[in-house]
C-alpha cells in the first residue's frame, strides 16, 4: 500500500457546537514519520482519537492501513497501536506483567510473548526495570515502557500523542533518541502530535500545521522553513507597527511575507542580504528599540499563517 493513513473531510463537532476538527485532509505514506504540529487545543489529539477509533467522527472518512475507522474499527485497530498522552499502564503491576497482559490482549501467541518482550525491552533499555512495579518508574521510564508495550503487536501504524509532554528536558532529549530509532522499523508508519518545534524538525519527514481544528499547511520542515527565506530581520519598533510595516513595504525593504507580532516586525530575507536590509531600515529613519537577525523557525511559519505562536 502506498498510503498507511488517509483522511478526507474529517471533522469532529462536540455537543454545544464546538468544532474541534474541521475538514481535515491527510495522506501519510507507508514508512513515513508524519507530525501534527500545533499548540494545545489545536485539534491534534481529537484527530488522533478519530484515527484510533476512540472518537467518532462527525464528518468525513478516514482509513488506517486501508481499513475504515468507522465501518471496520476492529480491523483498523488490528494494524495500529497508540501511545496516548495519559499513562495507561497499571502502576501496581510490574513492567513485565503489563507487557504480558498487553500481548495476551493483542492475541500474540504464548510461545512468542517472551521473545517479543525481550526484543522491545532491549530496544528501549528497560530490561532491568521489568521486575519492578511501574509505580516506582520515573516519567521517562514509564514512557519507554508504554512505547515498548505499543510495539508488542508489531503494528503497521504507530500513533504517538504528545510523547514527551511533561518530561524534564534531559529525559525528553533521551526519549527523542529512542523515537528516532523507530524510523524504518519494519516499514512502520509513525504519526505523532507535538507542540515542540524541535521534535517536529528532528523526527518528521513531513508535518501538518494545525490551527483551530484545520490543517493550514503540509510539507517537510525544511520546505516550510524555506518559505521564510535564509534569515529573518527582527525589528522592535517605537510607534505604530502597522504604519512601520507599510512604510517598509512601500520602500521595497519588506516583502508581502513580512508580518508583525505586537511591536515587533519580522522581515523574511530571500534575495537581499541582512546587512543591506538593516542599512535600509536605518536610512529610512525608522525609530527602533532593537534590531537583530536570526534563522527562521517553524514557530515563525505558524505565526505567519495564523497570527499566533505555537510556543507559549
Amino acid at each position: 500500500m502506498s498510503s498507511a493513513i488517509e483522511a478526507e473531510g474529517l471533522g469532529k463537532t462536540y455537543p454545544g457546537g464546538v468544532e474541534a476538527v474541521r475538514d481535515v485532509d491527510l495522506e501519510v505514506a507507508a514508512g513515513e514519520v508524519f507530525g501534527l504540529l500545533g499548540p494545545n487545543g489545536a485539534g491534534k489529539s481529537t484527530t488522533i482519537g478519530m484515527l484510533t477509533t476512540t472518537v467518532l467522527p462527525s464528518a468525513g472518512r478516514a482509513l488506517v492501513g486501508g481499513h475504515d475507522v468507522v465501518l471496520d474499527p476492529i480491523a483498523a485497530r488490528g494494524v495500529s497501536s497508540v501511545v496516548f498522552q495519559d499513562s495507561v499502564v497499571d502502576p501496581s503491576l510490574t513492567g513485565r506483567r503489563n507487557l504480558e497482559i498487553h500481548a495476551r490482549l493483542w492475541g500474540v501467541a504464548p510461545s512468542e510473548v517472551g521473545d517479543r518482550i525481550t526484543e522491545v525491552a532491549d530496544g528501549f533499555g528497560i530490561d532491568d526495570l521489568l521486575s519492578r512495579p511501574v509505580a516506582g518508574y520515573s516519567g521517562g521510564q514509564r514512557r519507554r515502557l508504554e512505547i515498548a508495550r505499543a510495539l508488542l503487536s508489531r503494528p503497521r501504524v504507530l500513533f504517538l500523542d504528545e510523547p514527551t509532554v511533561g518530561l524534564d528536558p534531559r529525559i525528553r532529549y533521551e526519549l527523542l533518541d529512542v523515537i528516532a530509532r523507530l524510523r524504518g522499523r519494519r516499514g512502520m508508519t509513525i504519526l505523532l502530535t507535538t507542540h515542540y518545534l524541535e521534535e517536529a524538525e528532528r523526527l518528521c519527514d513531513r508535518v501538518a500545521i494545525v490551527h483551530e481544528g484545520r490543517v493550514v499547511a503540509i510539507d517537510s520542515p525544511a520546505a516550510l522553513l524555506a518559505t521564510l527565506g535564509r534569515e529573518i530581520v527582527e525589528i522592535r519598533v517605537l510607534g505604530d507597527p502597522a504604519e512601520a510595516l507599510t512604510e517598509l513595504r512601500t520602500r521595497g525593504v519588506a516583502g508581502d511575507d513580512a508580518f508583525a507580532l505586537g511591536s515587533t516586525l519580522l522581515l523574511p530575507l530571500h534575495d537581499a542580504s541582512a546587512g543591506d536590509t538593516v542599512a535600509a531600515v536605518t536610512d529610512i529613519g525608522l525609530r527602533t528599540a532593537a534590531l537583530a537577525t536570526r534563522a527562521p523557525t517553524l514557530d515563525d511559519v505558524y505565526l505567519r499563517l495564523t497570527g499566533s505562536r505555537i510556543a507559549a
